[in-house]
């Protein structure tokens, strides 16, 4: 089930993707994986992934840009998103 979740979200994040790139708003999903998945089918390389004060915490890059994205797992949508 939890391949099928996250070949599900990576889909629709395909279509985020597509539609405006990663957003305060972005729906990447509620486990660490689901996160890395979603993250990686939009381009970004994850460079490093983990629990950080109940959110999932994920250092991220793309087109030589850097960045940190925090989700709720809860709802699975970025809470803070953070590029340099």
């Amino acid at each position: 089930m939890k391949v099928y979740a996250a070949a599900l979200l990576a889909t629709l994040a395909a279509g985020a993707a597509f539609a405006g790139d990663l957003t305060p708003q972005s729906m990447l999903g509620h486990t660490e994986d689901e996160v890395k998945a979603t993250l990686v089918s939009m381009g970004y390389e994850v460079r490093k992934i983990e629990d950080e004060d109940g959110k999932i915490e994920a250092y991220i890059v793309k087109d030589k840009q850097m960045g940190e994205v925090y989700v709720d797992p809860a709802s699975g949508v970025v809470s803070k998103l953070s590029m340099k």
